[in-house]
């Protein structure tokens, strides 16, 4: 917990992100959705006019510095809590203060970073006081608010959703480095535009990871008389590697797995391919993968392309022999075909609409022709009468009734004319027929 009035100059160690931190509207770069002229968030700092709010996005994008930048614009007492290293002691130290303030008819803000650490317990003792007005909160998450934070702390806030900077803002911020006395100024630092450009893209819209990026490429440049220069040998040992924004728990999981089924679905080989690679790059586990491949085999492609389930399998055990790296390719193998084959939800819709019967329809008892009579009182309660074996018959087709009697007429499995369905419609149809002339 720090209490944070005016901000101090930063000392020369620290990291080069910290020292240009922006401390205005005017020196912030990106969110001109919400910190445009005329916009809602830019007309409540100006104003002095903050009600509790939560920034949500991903890292980098200036959830914090925003905060900072409320702090010294408001006329309220503003404490900086993190949820990373704060319990409930903290919590109601914090809440005392606030209520004290209150009292003396002074308004405290208190943010709270990575607010979706906090459990529930934690977060609903934020709740009285924000209701009260004892405190406005200002939490920043890279996690869907909707999920992480309470519903009735969620209802009392509210949410602006910042996105990540464009390559023409990080740029920008680059080039601020360079010519800012707090960075780069005086060390006349010469790097080319497309090196410029080359970080940008790396940071993947993330401002601090494009300012640790250079300032790792400006230490590893050559030093000359006339200053230092950023070769391309330490630019590549600067970008080698991103790391992609990805939770192998969080929402982005489900981003990334929603979007690889949705390609396959829409058969788009290429996207299914790139989603399915993003989330091995992050570190997912490739058996989940693979689970989430057998499963869409059957829901989106079922009996169209019955060899679609076989080669899902395949590539599921494939994984599980080999694990990653080499699996890479069994999972391509996989989703291209998955992505390629003819599509049917016919089996998915059948299973849902049964599971529905099964659910609300009365549980009848199996009719008596249809149950098994492996003992003489079985069969004396007649167990079995009236059975036709299938194979007994000329069409291997008995004309006898299997659904219970309130489910007589009711159809499931409604086969479409993709892939190999449309024979198996047409052999539904005529067996259907046959029966129908007996």
């Amino acid at each position: 917990m720090e209490q944070m009035t005016l901000f101090e100059e930063q000392p020369a160690m620290a990291p080069l992100a910290s020292r240009l931190r922006p401390d205005s509207l005017e020196t912030f770069v990106g969110q001109e959705h919400l910190l445009g002229r005329g916009k809602i968030l830019r007309q409540l700092i100006e104003r002095d006019q903050i009600s509790s709010m939560i920034f949500w996005g991903p890292p980098g994008v200036g959830k914090t510095t925003l905060a900072s930048i409320i702090a010294g614009k408001t006329k309220s007492e503003f404490i900086n809590f993190s949820a990373v290293t704060s319990g409930i002691k903290e919590i109601k130290e914090v809440m005392r203060q606030a209520e004290n303030s209150r009292r003396m008819g002074r308004r405290t803000v208190l943010f709270v970073d990575e607010i979706h650490r906090f459990n529930k317990a934690q977060q609903d003792a934020f709740l009285p006081f924000v209701e009260r007005g004892s405190i406005i909160l200002i939490g920043a998450t890279t996690e869907n608010p909707s999920f992480e934070i309470n519903a009735a702390l969620l209802s009392r806030c509210r949410v602006f959703v910042l996105k990540a900077l464009e390559e023409k803002d990080i740029v920008r911020l680059l080039k601020n480095a360079l010519a800012n006395p707090a960075g780069f100024k005086d060390q006349n630092v010469q790097i080319t535009e497309d090196k410029l450009q080359a970080i940008a893209v790396f940071a993947n819209g993330d401002a601090r990871t494009a300012l640790n990026t250079l300032e790792m490429a400006v230490l590893n440049g050559e030093i000359s008389a006339q200053g230092i220069t950023v070769t391309k040998e330490g630019m590549v040992q600067c970008i080698s590697r991103r790391s992609l924004l990805y939770d192998k728990t969080g929402e982005e999981h489900y981003n990334l797995i929603s979007a690889l089924h949705k390609s396959m679905r829409n058969s788009d080989v290429d996207a299914a391919i790139y989603w399915m690679c993003r989330m091995l790059d992050g570190g997912e586990n490739p058996l989940y993968i693979a689970r989430r491949l057998v499963r869409f085999a059957s829901e989106d492609i079922g009996m169209a392309d019955s060899n679609a389930l076989q080669i899902a399998v395949a590539a599921y055990q494939a994984c599980h022999f080999l694990g990653m790296p080499e699996c890479d390719v069994h999972l391509t193998h996989a989703a291209a075909y998955l992505a390629s084959a003819p599509k049917s939800n016919a089996l998915y819709r059948a299973c849902e609409s049964c599971k529905q019967d099964v659910k609300t329809m009365p549980a009848e008892p199996v009719p008596l022709h249809l149950r098994n009579a492996p003992t003489k009182l079985m069969r004396e309660l007649e167990y079995g009468k009236g059975y036709i074996y299938a194979h007994d018959t000329e069409e291997k087709i008995a004309h006898m009734q299997c659904m219970p009697d309130s489910l007589k007429d009711r159809h499931y499995y409604i086969p479409t004319d993709q892939g190999a369905e449309e024979e198996i419609k047409k052999r539904l149809e005529e067996m259907k027929a046959r029966l129908r002339e007996k």
